[in-house]
């Protein structure tokens, strides 16, 4: 292969409007029902059309799929259902033709067990101390070694024949890796590189703050300082040397970090380790102003410190579907179940959604849209024997799992199966093919229409600071540069701030001009 020029760093993450692809659904090239990359390839002209800077791609790589790819067996190979390393080396290059950036999904905490590592492990090889294997608790070693959950329910710990017990903070085909081995350390970087030297721009990194763990493996319910896996301070010496890495090819990285502390959080954005983190706080929040409010004031100010920009996001493949969401009574949020707990309204979901898109896309920031936010689509019901979700098993089936937010997705609605081609892995629910992309092209009145206007008319907004507006109760206002945002969250219309041009609305205004609840409005100042 060839040496691509490098990615340029030029600043574009900062703003940048980036789309998840989630492979499997979005686009079977092949008539198999899996989507791929040829799939991809077929659609890039529609996510041109969209507006995008970046497509961010969950795990493409070899993995047997226990996790949806976030079981890994060989970060330098493409899993065969998706394609192969020389398409990959394709699509990257006829995306940036397009103006398009890739941005890669890296799973650092862990491998799958089919991993050659794990695979030599268990063959009595010298790479246990690649992991993190023990001699159990008990009189007869029966009990695991500690008190550690898996976050996906259940012990993080599974017994071999031999009787050593191996740690999985996720499900047992994904054993943990031990970040204080430096062949740990090592690998992953020469995995960024292989990623960056075929022009990759981007990293995504998973579970970014799990992967130290403390030696001593102590019970968590010890209750000791710091969080024997979490958060350890250990973690930044890894990152900066990643940082080191991304520097030399002008790449970026955005890491999945859950912390409640927000000078913690803000320790992983400072300027020699990771350039931006996701936002859980905006996507957790409710359709409530004032909530609303409050989270996108603590996110600006704690990466103010680091000068790190802020991202939004309103949904991904782990998390129920915006217009389901929005559609269910706004009790508080539980990501254990991804949603609210009551029975949805579409139409309102609907309306709230749209107007949602406006907001985050108001923001100053980086914006990600999952893939199908665009259409509008609903979480989807999953028949109990088509569930492949591991979450859901683990729990017991109390757990609804994550496959609903992963149905593949409608392209034309006269086409067998919408238009994904072959007969999906995941059953599309019926009506499916009225959210269909062409049938939404041809609307103005569309979510995919209101999605490719508000991408186009988002530079309006400059690159500037937001300044919060006087608004009712219910309503956030606030303008960046010569523009305006304004969202109705309240039952009653409100009057519009003074303006000179209507840029774009979620919904309609009423009869007198005014902004109805659950709408939202760009004006020109």
């Amino acid at each position: 292969m060839g040496q691509p020029t490098p990615a340029t760093d030029d600043g574009w993450w900062r703003s940048a409007v980036i789309y998840q692809v989630y492979v499997r659904s979005f686009a079977d090239g092949d008539g198999d029902g899996t989507g791929d990359l040829a799939g991809v390839r077929a659609r890039l002209p529609y996510l041109a059309e969209l507006g995008v800077d970046a497509l961010w791609f969950t795990p493409w790589y070899r993995s047997p799929m226990k996790d949806g790819g976030y079981d890994v067996a060989d970060y330098r190979a493409i899993d065969p259902a998706f394609g192969t390393l020389a398409e990959a080396e394709k699509l990257i290059a006829e995306a940036r033709e397009l103006g398009i950036r890739t941005i890669v999904d890296i799973v650092p905490n862990h491998v799958s067990d089919q991993h050659p590592w794990f695979r030599a492990a268990l063959a009595g090889g010298p790479g246990r101390e690649l992991f993190h294997f023990r001699p159990g608790c008990g009189e007869h070693g029966e009990l695991p070694p500690n008190d550690w959950q898996s976050e996906f329910g259940g012990p993080a710990w599974t017994r071999l024949p031999d009787g050593d017990w191996y740690l999985h903070l996720f499900a047992p085909e994904q054993p943990d890796l031990n970040w204080a081995h430096p062949a740990v350390r090592q690998e992953h970087e020469d995995i960024l590189r292989f990623w960056f030297e075929r022009g990759v721009a981007g990293v995504r990194v998973d579970s970014a703050a799990l992967l130290a763990k403390d030696p001593e493996l102590p019970d968590v319910t010890e209750g000791r300082a710091p969080h024997p896996y979490v958060d350890r301070d250990e973690l930044h010496d890894v990152y900066r040397a990643w940082r080191a890495v991304a520097d030399e090819y002008g790449a970026v990285f955005v890491g999945e970090v859950w912390l409640p502390d927000t000078e913690r959080f803000a320790r992983y954005l400072r300027p020699d380790e990771l350039h931006t983190a996701f936002n859980f706080s905006f996507l957790t929040c409710p359709w409530d102003a004032d909530r609303l409010r409050t989270s996108i004031d603590d996110t600006l100010a704690e990466h103010a410190p680091v000068g790190a920009p802020a991202t939004w996001v309103l949904c991904n493949h782990d998390v129920t579907r915006t217009v389901t969401r929005y559609g269910r009574a706004d009790t508080g949020f539980d990501f254990a179940t991804k949603a609210f707990g009551t029975p949805t309204d579409l139409a309102l979901g609907t309306r709230r959604a749209r107007a949602a898109a406006l907001l985050s896309l108001a923001l100053p920031g980086a914006v990600y849209v999952y893939q199908g936010e665009e259409l509008g689509l609903p979480e989807a019901d999953i028949p109990l024997d088509r569930i492949e979700d591991p979450m859901h098993a683990r729990s017991g089936g109390t757990d609804p799992g994550r496959d609903g937010c992963r149905v593949p997705l409608p392209w034309a609605a006269g086409e067998p199966h919408a238009g994904f081609g072959g007969e999906p892995w995941l059953p599309q629910p019926d009506g499916w093919a009225a959210y269909a992309a062409d049938r939404q092209a041809e609307d103005p009145g569309s979510m995919l229409s209101l999605y490719r206007a508000a991408i186009r008319l988002r530079p309006e907004f400059g690159d500037g600071p937001l300044t919060w507006l006087p608004a009712p109760d219910g309503v956030l206002a606030f303008t960046r540069a010569d523009a305006l945002c304004v969202v109705n969250l309240a039952d009653t219309p409100v009057d519009l701030p003074a303006h000179t041009e209507l840029l774009l609305h979620s919904g309609p205004l009423d009869t007198a001009g005014r902004l109805p609840g659950d709408t939202a409005v760009w004006l020109r100042a």
